[in-house]
């Protein structure tokens, strides 16, 4: 029987065991988008996951959807990314990068003067950002045109570029949680009739040529993407999200890409989990529906049973920086501190202890 202490080959990587921690934004870098030393600590506290997922990272400046958050479209972003990965690897750890570009989930205010939030469509999401300064509402989007569409693919596989060049091991493509793949997915916020929405096929190009300029560029095997079927964070409608999904997949599987990595949003979808686990052929990651509480030991057992290859911890492992040896102990474990999730020092970030 497999169990979540097992190694596992992933695109070629080697995992020492089947436990990742999942990306986790923080808000916690400068203006800048440049990893400083407490962002090097964090990563590299925690890397005795068999693979740790980078926070939400940019590839353009356009892309940014929260103050604090760190990009890889500067060399200066390269360079602070360089420190953290061979932080990483000096203690045997595994890393990807995930690119998220936010779309239309922000404001202008948190990003360069001049720019303004784009998206599939000029549908803003109900909802509220912080700046910085204040709540402010979601604004109206600007409209990608075909051309900004492609040039947008184009962001995407130059930050992977870059991440493989700050040392990376791969990179994952966040089309999950309402951001900018995603909306491009859902019908809700891609009103579009031209070939990047209407059908589903339309509705799943945006991603599917996403991936597959990333895997020109660095390689599939050097390349996952992470899906939230039916998740309706920041405002996303899939009311119906099994077609799309099931015909996103089966194009992806096309590319060799190293994993898929699917953050379930309720137990009622586990039978689309296991359809697309089945239209796969690479390895399958979960974060699996367990609200109200966070992911925890219990679903060590979806490994067992071969629901998936890898499950990713968020939260719990945010607050337990050596979560392999403690759910392999059988704990105990440090309990998340919601109040310091986002923004701040080291308070809530590279405090936590160890065992």
């Amino acid at each position: 029987m497999t169990t979540a202490f097992d190694p596992i080959d992933l695109g070629g990587v080697p995992l020492a065991n089947r436990i990742a921690m999942a990306p986790m934004t923080r808000s916690r870098v400068g203006h800048d988008g440049v990893p400083d030393e407490l962002t090097v600590e964090y990563y590299a506290q925690r890397a005795t996951a068999g693979l740790i997922i980078s926070e939400g990272v940019q590839p353009s400046a356009v892309g940014q959807g929260y103050p604090g958050t760190p990009g890889l479209h500067t060399a200066a972003q390269v360079a602070g990314w360089r420190r953290v990965t061979d932080a990483v690897h000096r203690r045997g750890g595994r890393i990807f990068a995930q690119i998220m570009h936010a779309g239309r989930i922000g404001h202008p205010d948190v990003l360069p003067e001049g720019l303004v939030n784009v998206g599939a469509s000029p549908v803003a999401a109900r909802g509220q950002v912080f700046t910085g300064r204040a709540l402010q509402d979601f604004v109206v989007p600007r409209e990608l045109t075909g051309a900004e569409v492609r040039t947008t693919i184009a962001d995407f596989a130059a930050a992977a570029r870059r991440a493989v060049d700050a040392g990376f091991d791969g990179v994952e493509l966040h089309g999950a949680n309402g951001y900018l793949i995603h909306q491009f997915l859902a019908p809700g916020s891609n009103r579009r009739t031209d070939e990047w929405g209407g059908s589903v096929e339309g509705r799943i190009r945006f991603a599917v040529e996403t991936a597959r300029a990333v895997a020109a560029e660095i390689g599939g095997d050097r390349t996952g993407i992470r899906i939230s079927p039916g998740n309706p964070f920041n405002d996303i409608d899939e009311p119906e999200p099994e077609p799309a999904y099931t015909a996103l997949v089966k194009e992806l599987d096309q590319f060799g890409l190293a994993y898929l990595h699917v953050g379930e949003v309720s137990s009622q979808l586990r039978d689309l989990t296991h359809t697309l686990r089945g239209l796969f052929s690479g390895a399958f990651l979960l974060n699996p529906a367990t609200a109200p509480r966070h992911t925890g030991p219990q679903e060590l057992a979806l490994i067992e049973d071969g629901t998936a290859d890898v499950i990713t911890f968020g939260a719990l492992f945010l607050a337990n920086p050596d979560l392999p040896a403690r759910l392999r102990q059988g704990g105990p474990y440090n309990v998340p501190d919601a109040a310091t999730f986002y923004g701040g020092g080291a308070q809530g970030y590279t405090d936590y202890p160890t065992l």
